[in-house]
């Protein structure tokens, strides 16, 4: 008995661990790039980067780890029982609760380690990172900074810098703009050639100015005007709203409450959400048992679906648990049911239905026989699909076979049979690796606007039509992974049924073996491309658009007419820099409401001149702007020029027309490579940072050129496995994916951080990971 339940409980967690890494893989994927941008960004350490990926697992845990189990237990026992190692074990004398008390022994560890990472672990992680990333935001903001850029994190300040140079410890600023909004219609204007930059004390840097000046308006007076000259100045500035979530507060995030505060709160006035992250805690870490109940009769039953019908009910089952785990929150949070109900609806069902179908099977009572013939049906359809490929492919083989007997000689054109071979089994699992993911992926998008859905009350339609046009998004995305696992599969699978060897002996080499895989990966490589510029922007488009109507978000247009900052148009070096500051654009009837000109110096960066009208229209017919009800002054040194009051006026100088002015806020994604190539050209004259789209310009072409680079890469992996079986070769897939993902993500944060050009913080994940794979093939005995 031992014996056995060691064996049992081996392959139980062979299964387990390999389904937790996957679903903590694709959970963890989603803030994966946030999580690398935040250190990059804020100049993190190894340390920091590391501690930052320690504090945000355990979140993700509390999610999987229930997964892992029904994961292990349905693959696990779904491959012993298709193997008939359950029937013989059963013949033995061990009945199906003697499956239960072996399986529970992960289930009770799974569940101590579920409610010590969800009870003491994930609370002061969650509480670490919010003050991990408090520090990181103010130690280092100098550092985010970009040169011709207005930057409006700062509290009641607009900085605009047209020069930044990063030094050890500090920063170097280049003709410097600084406006204090704390009076809004009247800035106080603040202008440097230098500024040199060091975190301050708590949430603040210092500025030190050299060769500047200050500029103050009086709001009751606009004659009362004032002029400072400096040669150096030293200015504090609070990073962030002041505003911003703090520990301690009443409005400190929930994950963040240790079990004692939550506890207190949810007895306190208005503890229903406080209750309802109280009850979660222990909800999700006792499914790990609930979930046992459930798999423990699914797995035995499934003798002739096999691991195929295991993984179907393993997505079929996550779906239905995390439904009604979430329906019942959603009713909790909105105050139907009460927050035990709502949060322990799912437990109670699935434990109902695991004693029922224990209690069935133990009996062999009707719903046992219903299960099972259930399961069977599920394993016949997913074998359907690979007979009718073995039935064709063999009358293919078979006419080929004559076809070259009469020819007496074997051709060496493409494609040749073995070209058929490869390329069947590597589409097929292409096709069943996609569809897995794209179906885990949907669930998860579901669960997550779920409680939008019931509290919004959004019609099915709606929701139907959301998922529909996110599949594109996620097709676009999961391709390269799924074509990274299918090259692995594939060739292990040939390397470990001896048929890779057989095509060897028979004087076909291993290039010539891979070639048909890496033309068909080229092939997807360029559709992905097609695809993103001829399809996927409009279908972005319209999943934003419905995103937002789910979760209840007013209509929202891409205009931003609320942009207060814009430079102006420059040029030569010769003509004055300008910037423009407005209260209000109304882009229907081109006109401003309290605006304001500043032109500078370009040499100094001196003011030079400032308007300020109290509304401006645009006149077509003089092809210019009509300001009215301001004044003007002009500046020489440290004294005033020249002032003159105006009602109505016109400033040819200021060449900027209504179009210019009308800048949209799109996402890269639904855009066109054409598109946002011009649409980065326009905002970068415009004085808004371009950085992070020029990335994403570049990997517009970079992502889906990955799809061939993993093929390369993977096929040295996949002929090395030798016999070692399909799940090892999973399980460096997705080690490979982990890599490739950190990698892509830190590049990436890198470039949008200017500490990469983006042309190279694209490119760099696909060259590193191409000229890898193609050494270690080249190295490959062939």
């Amino acid at each position: 008995m031992r014996i056995l339940t060691k064996y049992v409980l081996r392959e139980v967690l062979s299964h387990a661990v390999l389904g937790g890494v996957l679903f903590t893989f694709v959970l963890f994927t989603r803030d994966l790039a946030k999580i690398v941008e935040l250190a990059i960004r804020g100049s993190a350490s190894l340390g920091d980067i590391l501690r930052i990926f320690a504090y945000t697992l355990p979140s993700t845990l509390n999610l999987t780890i229930p997964v892992t189990v029904l994961v292990g237990i349905l693959l696990g026992l779904s491959r012993l029982s298709a193997d008939s190692e359950v029937t013989a074990m059963r013949a033995c004398g061990l009945g199906v609760m003697s499956f239960v008390r072996i399986v529970s022994i992960g289930a009770i560890a799974a569940l101590g380690v579920g409610l010590v990472n969800s009870l003491y672990i994930a609370p002061r992680s969650a509480a670490a990172l919010l003050r991990l990333g408090e520090s990181l935001k103010t130690s280092q903001a100098s550092f985010e900074v970009q040169p011709r850029v207005f930057y409006e994190d700062f509290k009641d300040y607009v900085l605009y810098v047209q020069d930044v140079h990063p030094a050890q410890g500090a920063s170097r600023w280049h003709h410097v703009f600084l406006a204090d909004l704390t009076q809004p219609t009247t800035p106080h204007i603040t202008t440097a050639d230098q500024a040199i930059v060091v975190g301050g004390k708590g949430q603040s840097l210092r500025l030190h100015f050299r060769d500047g000046s200050q500029h103050e308006i009086s709001a009751a007076d606009p004659h009362q005007y004032n002029i400072t000259k400096f040669v150096e100045s030293d200015l504090a500035m609070q990073v962030g709203d002041q505003d911003d979530v703090r520990l301690g507060r009443s409005d400190t995030p929930l994950q963040a409450l240790s079990l004692k505060e939550l506890w207190r709160r949810a007895h306190g006035e208005a503890g229903r959400q406080y209750n309802i992250q109280l009850q979660e805690r222990f909800a999700y870490p006792v499914a790990c048992i609930v979930l046992m109940l459930v798999g423990v009769p699914l797995g035995l039953s499934s003798r002739r679906g096999g691991k195929s019908a295991g993984f179907v009910l393993t997505i079929v089952l996550v779906f239905l648990y995390y439904l009604f785990s979430s329906v019942g929150m959603a009713l909790a949070k909105q105050g139907k049911v009460s927050p035990l109900v709502g949060v322990w609806t799912a437990n109670v069902i699935f434990a109902v239905a695991g004693t029922i179908l224990l209690r069935q099977l133990s009996s062999g009572g009707t719903a046992a026989v219903y299960t099972t013939a259930a399961i069977a049906w599920i394993g016949r359809k997913l074998k359907r699909f690979g007979q009718q490929s073995n039935e064709q492919e063999s009358t293919e083989l078979g006419f080929v076979r004559r076809l070259r007997r009469a020819r007496g000689v074997v051709s060496n054109r493409f494609p040749l049979i073995f070209d058929d071979y490869v390329l069947r089994e590597f589409m097929t699992n292409l096709i069943l690796v996609v569809a897995s993911f794209l179906t885990l992926s949907l669930i998860f998008s579901f669960f997550e606007l779920l409680g939008d859905i019931i509290r919004n009350k959004t019609a099915l339609v709606t929701v139907g039509e959301y998922l529909i046009n996110l599949i594109p998004y996620m097709l676009y995305h999961l391709t390269p992974l799924s074509a990274l696992i299918a090259v692995l599969v594939t060739f292990g699978s040939l390397s470990r049924t001896s048929e890779l060897t057989a095509m060897k002996a028979c004087g076909v080499s291993v290039y010539r073996l891979v070639a048909p895989v890496l033309v068909i990966t080229a092939v997807l490589a360029a559709a992905l491309f097609a695809f993103d510029e001829w399809y996927l922007p409009d279908a972005n488009r319209k999943q934003e658009a419905l995103r937002s109507e789910i979760k209840g978000k007013p209509a929202q247009t891409f205009l931003r007419p609320d942009r207060k900052w814009i430079s102006g148009q420059q040029d030569n070096s010769s003509s004055p820099s300008r910037i423009f500051y407005y209260q209000f654009f109304d882009p229907d009837r081109d006109v401003f409401a309290n605006l304001t000109v500043f032109e500078f110096e370009p040499e100094t960066f001196h003011l030079k001149r400032r308007i300020f009208a109290s509304s401006a229209r645009w006149d077509a017919r003089l092809d210019r702007w009509v300001l009215e009800n301001g004044w003007q002054r002009t500046f020489g040194g440290e004294a005033i020029s020249s002032y003159q009051p105006f009602t109505v006026s016109t400033f040819p100088e200021i060449r900027e027309q209504p179009s210019y002015f009308k800048k949209e806020s799109r996402q890269s994604q639904e855009m066109t490579y054409t598109e946002l190539s011009k649409y980065i050209k326009d905002l970068k004259q415009s004085g808004f940072e371009t950085m992070r789209l020029r990335v994403q310009l570049n990997l517009k072409i970079a992502y889906p050129l990955i799809t061939l680079v993993m093929a390369i890469f993977a096929v040295p992996f996949a002929l090395s496995m030798g016999k070692r079986g399909s799940l090892t070769g999973i399980a460096t897939a997705i080690g490979m994916a982990i890599a490739y993902q950190v990698l892509a993500s830190m590049f990436e944060a890198l470039g949008n951080g200017s500490a990469l050009p983006p042309l190279l913080a694209a490119w760099s994940p696909d060259l590193l990971f191409g000229f890898a794979g193609a050494y270690m093939l080249l190295r490959t005995p062939t």
